[in-house]
């Protein structure tokens, strides 16, 4: 009887679904020396190659055809194993976790308390970034899991809704909203979201249509930032309420109302599905509870 290793058939599958030995071993957190050494020894106990090195490393020869289907059924029943009997406690591993500033500064911390709560032996890595680069990463291979304005439009990617956030108009505290002067407080810059992402493009059509073109718009990587220039009286913004309201009832912020506010952001918590992962869809579950939570639904 074969003595086939798990870890092996794990890291062959994950070569052929990352496209080669340099994404497999990003994906895996291993060497790259390791991610070969395993498909070595498995063609040693399969006494065949899997892969046809002169045309690629990542092209199946039909004897690796034949094993990719085997170990996707095998994977399958692993994870089913995973789900069904092992204790969470019990379960080791490492989630990289992406999020939006806006979900770091809401709701993230408690996500990951619950989570390391549910899988006290699980490894989480955090990156906080704009979510254009979280697509790419999630699409990579470079992150497991993130929560970020979504969704990612990939056949291979698995988007779950999250509570949106609704936006406001805010100023500084110390701004004047009599009549006359609120009208001009479009003559400071709006502080905006990044370039290159959603919530940036429409609120730039939208103030172009409502105010004109020559308002000034000032895009900003950093959500604290932007809530810190608008503190200081430096701009204007339309800002999650429920990170800013809070502000507001400091006195450091002030709402006004121009007629009209921006769409809510809308939140997807996105993973590569392929291969299926226990862990994964438990802390997809977990975030859609404490984001409810914190949303108030």
């Amino acid at each position: 009887m074969l003595r086939l290793n798990l870890e092996q058939l794990r890291t062959f599958l994950m070569v052929v679904r990352s496209g080669g030995v340099v994404r497999a071993a990003q994906s895996l957190n291993v060497t790259q020396p390791a991610v070969t050494a395993r498909i070595r020894a498995l063609e040693e106990t399969l006494g065949t190659p899997v892969f046809d090195r002169a045309a690629g490393s990542a092209r199946l020869t039909k004897r690796g055809e034949l094993l990719l289907q085997h170990a996707q059924r095998l994977e399958a029943l692993a994870n089913n194993i995973e789900r069904d009997v092992v204790d969470p406690e019990g379960v080791e591993g490492h989630l990289r976790i992406g999020a939006s500033e806006t979900i770091a500064q809401s709701w993230l911390p408690d996500f990951v308390s619950e989570l390391n709560a549910t899988f006290p032996q699980l490894r989480i890595e955090l990156n906080v970034d704009v979510s254009i680069n979280l697509r790419n990463a999630v699409l990579a291979r470079e992150i497991d899991l993130a929560f970020l304005l979504g969704p990612i439009s990939e056949y291979s990617v698995q988007n779950v809704a999250l509570p949106s956030f609704a936006l406001d108009w805010y100023a500084s505290g110390s701004a004047d909203l009599t009549k006359g002067a609120a009208s001009r407080l479009f003559d400071k810059p709006v502080i905006t979201y990044a370039k290159n992402t959603r919530p940036f493009r429409e609120l730039s059509n939208e103030v172009q249509t409502r105010i004109g073109g020559d308002v000034a718009l000032f895009p900003s990587s950093s959500l604290s930032a932007a809530i810190r220039l608008v503190t200081s009286g430096l701009g204007v913004a339309a800002l999650p309420k429920s990170l800013a309201d809070p502000l507001v009832a400091s006195g450091e912020l002030c709402t006004f109302d121009p007629g009209w506010v921006p769409e809510p952001l809308l939140f997807t918590a996105s993973y590569v599905a392929d291969p299926p992962s226990q862990v994964t869809d438990k802390a997809t579950e977990i975030a859609i509870s404490i984001a409810k939570a914190h949303a108030g639904t």
